[in-house]
């Protein structure tokens, strides 16, 4: 997914302005976001594919009071059934979409942040011993949606969890197809305030022991995309140790949003890959 500010700036940073004395200007960089997301087969993928906005873990609030992450491992300890062939996403207003299925397996490890190798004791496992393949309700980049899913049960937990079923991987992701560009600054998310105003965060790296610098939020508007950036004075290059700043400011767009894409100048993404991460990447791994 798209790093952030602070992780890419811990050991080098290099500074940059959009007045193309070090590289693209902004506007050039919006020309070959909206190419890129138009040829690359990312905006098919958001149009005619699946792409999830929302998480794909569905479980109760007592489940997930329960649930210890950080010190729990996650294990198979019962039969489970074998996937089916294939199965169907089912949207609102008719239409469908078929689709490869992941095994149980692979949902369980989906839920898990560590290896499959990795081994906890007996009393630190939360045990699958069963799933049954089902459906549930999900928010995609076409609307609503019934998804296959599987309904995992475990021994030591207070009710079951589902998790969408869908092999991400095998249908092809907007990550996959745009090839994420890596940098240190970026929009990281938009808050549409009314239908031409955008309230936008955003990161941004400065050496440590500088001051923080003046930020001029940049927007390129096409009918499909709206590309937006961010423009900040030269300060020089080198090696230093970066530190990651934030920011947010108001966009006015000359037109209305409507369904256009907010896309990010640097890593080519939608914005929205930010807040849901598994609307750009495979959730399932």
């Amino acid at each position: 997914m798209v790093r952030s500010a602070a992780t890419l700036l811990a050991a080098v940073l290099l500074l940059s302005d959009s007045s193309g004395l070090l590289g693209p200007t902004f506007e050039e960089n919006a020309v070959q976001v909206v190419s890129t997301w138009r040829t690359s087969g990312a905006a098919k993928i958001w149009q005619e594919g699946f792409v999830p906005l929302e998480d794909l873990t569905k479980m109760s609030q007592e489940v997930s009071e329960h649930i210890d992450y950080e010190w729990h491992g996650w294990v198979v300890a019962g039969p489970l059934p074998a996937p089916p062939a294939e199965a169907r996403v089912r949207w609102d207003d008719g239409s469908t979409m078929r689709v490869p299925v992941i095994a149980p397996r692979e949902a369980l490890m989906a839920l898990s942040p560590w290896p499959e190798n990795m081994t906890f004791p007996d009393d630190k496992q939360y045990k699958l011993t069963g799933a049954t393949f089902t459906t549930m309700r999900l928010k995609t980049s076409r609307g609503m949606a019934t998804v296959p899913a599987w309904r995992l049960r475990f021994s030591n937990l207070p009710g079951p969890i589902d998790y969408v079923a869908v092999d991400q991987k095998a249908i092809g992701t907007i990550e996959g197809a745009v090839e994420e560009r890596l940098s240190g600054e970026g929009i990281t998310d938009v808050e549409v305030l009314d239908e031409r105003t955008l309230m936008v965060k955003y990161e941004y790296g400065v050496c440590a022991g500088d001051e923080p610098f003046d930020v001029t939020l940049r927007v390129s508007e096409r009918p499909d995309v709206v590309v937006l950036g961010l423009e900040m004075p030269y300060q020089g290059y080198g090696f230093c140790a970066g530190l990651g700043k934030s920011g947010r400011g108001v966009v006015r767009l000359d037109e209305p949003l409507g369904d256009r894409v907010v896309l990010d100048e640097w890593s080519a993404l939608p914005v929205l890959c930010h807040r849901a991460q598994n609307t750009c990447h495979a959730g399932n791994g």
